[in-house]
């Protein structure tokens, strides 16, 4: 009996949940351990994530054509557009300001993830890679939570500095019934490779743990 779209996207971000345990940076900032220093390197990588993302996920929506997929990529390219507004107010709050924005050399391994995102974005069927950016939200929705609520007790930010991270962390109910109809869509027509969406997503995975253990590994 086939599977529908939502039980795939569901089955597939279960299969593909990272392990709690691998990631080293999220709970420093968590119990208040991570320095400021390492903060500012988070918000300064992320000025290179974001936008790189954002016209990444508009050539997806632009290959998607008329399709459902098209309308969840738009609406992920708007995301990270409302994310890098809300960005602004973190790096200040970890003291930084455009001199050392535009100084700062990114991290490659902090990078790496946002690499992927752009080759998917050339090279994946939309609704496989609808299937591998989904599963991966899920987990980077779950860091920004933990980062939201860290940030307020331990390092007492206001709202506004943590507003990049309360975007990420609310669920969207519109953003899933996008998903689940582009990935419909694709199975309707034959077009989802469940194998290849899960090599993407697995990659995703790798890519965004990357992102941590580095900014990790240079505190």
């Amino acid at each position: 009996m086939s599977r529908t779209a939502t039980e795939l996207l569901e089955s597939t971000t279960a299969r593909l949940a990272p392990d709690p345990r691998a990631n080293p940076f999220v709970p420093l900032i968590a119990r208040g351990a991570a320095a400021r220093e390492i903060l500012a390197a988070l918000a300064l990588e992320q000025q290179w994530v974001i936008p790189a993302d954002r016209r990444a996920f508009a050539h997806l929506a632009q290959r998607s054509g008329n399709s459902a997929a098209a309308g969840f990529f738009e609406m992920l390219a708007e995301g990270e557009t409302l994310a890098g507004q809300r960005l602004a107010s973190f790096a200040t709050a970890c003291g930084v300001d455009e001199e050392r924005a535009r100084a700062y050399d990114p991290l490659a391994g902090c990078q790496a993830y946002p690499a992927y995102i752009s080759w998917l974005a050339l090279n994946a069927a939309p609704a496989n890679a609808v299937l591998a950016i989904t599963a991966n939200f899920s987990a980077w929705g779950g860091y920004c939570a933990t980062i939201s609520v860290a940030l307020r007790t331990h390092y007492g930010f206001e709202a506004d500095d943590c507003a990049f991270f309360d975007f990420f962390a609310e669920p969207s109910s519109e953003l899933e019934r996008k998903a689940a109809a582009a990935v419909q869509e694709g199975l309707d027509a034959g077009s989802v490779n469940e194998d290849l969406a899960q090599r993407y997503g697995r990659l995703l995975q790798h890519y965004e743990l990357l992102f941590w253990t580095t900014l990790h590994s240079v505190q």
